[in-house]
């Protein structure tokens, strides 16, 4: 089969295009014929490296994929082939604790298509059989695997980590990221009000378009002050950041007392250096959130099947412009997600 693989750490020239064995599904497992993968920041780390944790080089990238199923290896009863899926993201042991009360995500032996298993920017992928669900029929197959990852991570920290409520004001950060473009549906769905961020004017008139109440150029303006003028002095009560770095003291700033920050990632740098006052003095609670369980990617494929939730495509690339998929986010040109067809 044809495939991106990654056989070390560095440039784009590190994805690499080769003939694979095309692999065979075991007892629960699927064979899917990728239609679409959707990339992610992810796949940008796994590329780069990331110090101080190792990846299980050789490795294809992608956690996003949608297709065909192949087929099914012994014990089956939930795919056939022929039929068109979404492969959920993560990926879990299935009969231990956490997995049996939900919380697949927690499980020890959690892991994401992609970054610890390969991922679906190929010709077929194998999945476990639970993680094949029914794509969508108004979504196209590049729709469809523009959508798990991010809705999933979005829907995580606002629903399962902030228990966010109608009538909450709630901050999005990058609102430009896929994280961010879902982030602000997620909370407009639940009758939040959205005061988003982005780097520049035409990300903040996008934001707009996708329900943000306010957008903010951060670029040009001071989004702590904004969030205060706009919330009459109150601050939000949940702000949702996967840039880290030295945006997370001018998060705290903005956070209502009793707030809530949910972090996701640090694209902007992993160390956290700030004035631990706020966070007491305003009983401010700091919450860590990656992805999310199997019953919430099925929730929101559900709620994406009836048009609730909405796939944010900036470009459909061929696989074979996989650099470019990564050197347009690495060049924050993208509002949405990169998804690659084949």
């Amino acid at each position: 089969m044809k495939a991106v693989i990654i056989r070390e750490h560095g440039d784009y020239d590190r994805l690499l295009f080769e003939e694979l064995p095309r692999p065979a599904p075991g007892p629960l497992e699927v064979l899917v014929r990728v239609k679409a993968c959707g990339v992610n920041h992810l796949d940008t780390w796994v590329r780069r490296g990331v110090p101080g944790h190792k990846f299980p080089l050789p490795l294809i990238p992608g956690s996003d994929a949608a297709g065909v199923v192949e087929a099914v290896g012994p014990g089956v009863t939930n795919a056939r082939p022929g039929e068109e899926v979404v492969v959920a993201p993560g990926f879990s042991c299935g009969v231990c604790a956490e997995c049996a009360r939900g919380d697949d995500n927690l499980c020890r032996g959690f892991g994401i298509f992609g970054e610890s298993r390969n991922g679906g920017c190929a010709e077929f992928v194998l999945a476990p059989a639970r993680n094949c669900l029914e794509k969508p029929a108004n979504l196209s197959f590049a729709e469809a695997a523009a959508m798990p990852l991010v809705f999933l991570t979005a829907w995580h920290m606002l629903v399962a980590r902030a228990r966010l409520r109608a009538g909450m004001d709630v901050l999005v950060h990058a609102a430009g990221s896929g994280v961010g473009s879902a982030a602000i549906q997620v909370a407009k769905l639940h009758g939040a009000r959205v005061i988003a961020t982005a780097g520049s004017d035409a990300k903040v008139a996008k934001a707009r378009e996708l329900g943000a109440d306010l957008a903010v150029n951060y670029q040009t303006e001071d989004f702590a002050r904004a969030v205060k003028d706009f919330t009459g002095r109150r601050g939000v009560d949940v702000a949702i950041d996967h840039v880290g770095g030295p945006t997370v003291s001018r998060t705290l700033a903005a956070l209502a007392k009793g707030g809530a920050l949910v972090t996701c990632g640090a694209t902007a740098g992993f160390a956290l250096e700030t004035d631990l006052r706020p966070i007491f003095f305003k009983s401010i609670s700091i919450l860590g959130s990656t992805m999310g369980s199997l019953a919430e990617v099925q929730q929101v494929m559900a709620l994406a099947g009836r048009g609730q939730l909405k796939p944010v495509i900036h470009r459909v690339l061929p696989l074979e412009e996989v650099r470019e998929a990564h050197r347009m986010l690495a060049d924050r040109e993208v509002f949405g997600k990169v998804v690659l067809t084949l």
